[in-house]
């Protein structure tokens, strides 16, 4: 399966986005040839990944030095290396992953951590009502509820298709939320905050994207 990377925000700027109107899934297939020039046409989305980035490189992130921190509405903060995420209860599923810009992949294989397991020792606060997961790529951030956030399917995969996953795809550590658009599955997380209120407004969301990112009712799909 080919990946190509791709700055999101160069992609979206091609398609004319921006405060002004966004095109998205397919309306952005459909304005697709008419309006992305010949010199970038392969980064329309089509079969196969895309992966997209706010910044100029995808980050790189030493697994030994690798730690994830759960902060905020906690009994007490927790610091996770790599070797102690992938000791906590794994979990595998296969889900569709669908991305706002208008393509899709079938059938990924994740395996990682239910949000419950990875909360469990940090101990939430009956005041939590939402998740901040906040990236390596600064300033990529986004949140989900505390119901979505523990949705059955929603999870921290550590492991896309039977291997660790890749630096492109999030490595160490990237949230999975399939009933959502990807902006939502935020990649390379390095901290998790449990937040007591609902109004955090994530990187993109404050870009013109909806803050619920359901599939097929939501950013005007």
């Amino acid at each position: 399966m080919h990946d190509r990377t791709i700055g999101r925000a160069a992609f979206l700027g091609i398609l004319g986005a921006g405060a002004a109107g966004l095109f998205f899934g397919r309306d952005a297939l459909r304005l697709a040839g008419s309006v992305v020039p010949d010199s970038v046409e392969a980064v329309v989305p089509a079969s196969g990944w895309r992966i997209y980035t706010i910044g100029s490189s995808i980050p790189s992130i030493d697994p030994q030095a690798y730690r994830l921190t759960i902060a905020g509405a906690v009994e007490r903060p927790v610091t996770y290396t790599l070797a102690d995420l992938r000791a906590l209860p794994r979990v595998q599923q296969v889900s569709d992953f669908h991305c706002v810009t208008g393509w899709s992949v079938s059938d990924v294989r994740w395996a990682g951590v239910r949000f419950r397991d990875l909360l469990d020792e940090a101990g939430v606060r009956p005041s939590a009502k939402a998740l901040r997961f906040v990236s390596d790529e600064v300033p990529y951030d986004d949140t989900l509820s505390l119901p979505q956030a523990f949705a059955a399917d929603a999870l921290l995969a550590l492991d896309m298709d039977g291997k660790p996953l890749s630096e492109a795809h999030g490595f160490p550590a990237r949230v999975v939320m399939p009933r959502m658009y990807g902006y939502k599955s935020v990649k390379w997380v390095t901290r998790v905050e449990v937040q007591t209120h609902l109004d955090h407004v994530g990187y993109w969301e404050l870009r013109g994207y909806d803050e619920d990112a359901w599939i097929g009712d939501s950013n005007g799909l």
